[in-house]
């Protein structure tokens, strides 16, 4: 049986946590790079999950060489990206909405942490229609380095007024729990469904299903 953790707030990554978007980038990029004539398997993008997206550029520039044209590429996958979300919408993860009833009824702070930029946080939110329920947010643009550094971590900390060790941080890809790890945070697997991503010593760190689950097991 999993020991509840001791804990006095909370931080949530989006993509892939609280929406369920990661499965749209991949279906962009994998679209723009066809487009461009470049091919590559499920497994090298379920890989990207969680990266910051300068990252993930540097890992198409990698893989494609140094003729790629990133420009063209953000311009495909974007209209890509949109064409999909307009005809599918952003689907909230299961468990969301009673979680974080539960933490606003028992006075638990929580906030977001993303690597996402805030124009595109804002953006994904506004279409799942649920911005008004996270006052509270930390995006990759406000600090100096995204996951897997843990500024996104302990700057969210700061916001809630509580220490980095005193927090949860519940995230789907192996970059936001190692992230987590390095700040001091308390560290909360579910991995997204779509992820092939293992993690290094996964047994020091409380993985569960969904946060239907982490619900169950905080309250």
């Amino acid at each position: 049986m999993i020991k509840r953790p001791e804990f006095s707030a909370v931080i949530l990554d989006l993509d892939g946590l609280v929406l369920d978007t990661e499965k749209t980038y991949r279906i962009a990029w994998c679209s723009a790079l066809e487009t461009m004539g470049y091919s590559f398997s499920q497994n090298f993008y379920q890989r990207l999950s969680g990266l910051q997206y300068e990252s993930i550029e540097r890992i198409f520039l990698e893989q494609c060489g140094t003729d790629f044209d990133v420009a063209l590429f953000r311009k495909i996958s974007a209209e890509q990206w949109h064409d999909y979300v307009d005809a599918e919408g952003l689907a909230v993860k299961p468990g969301v909405f009673d979680l974080l009833a539960a933490l606003t009824e028992r006075q638990i702070p929580y906030c977001l942490a993303t690597n996402s930029l805030s124009e595109n946080a804002e953006r994904n939110l506004e279409i799942a229609g649920i911005g008004y329920l996270f006052p509270n947010k930390v995006t990759r643009d406000q600090v100096k380095q995204g996951k897997p550094a843990p500024d996104i971590f302990l700057l969210a900390a700061k916001l809630m007024g509580y220490p980095i060790a005193k927090c949860l941080a519940v995230e789907d890809s192996v970059v936001g729990v190692e992230a987590a790890q390095v700040a001091g945070a308390i560290p909360i697997w579910v991995p997204d469904s779509y992820s092939k991503q293992t993690l290094m010593d996964s047994e020091k760190v409380c993985q569960l299903n969904d946060l239907v689950e982490l619900g169950r097991l905080l309250f």
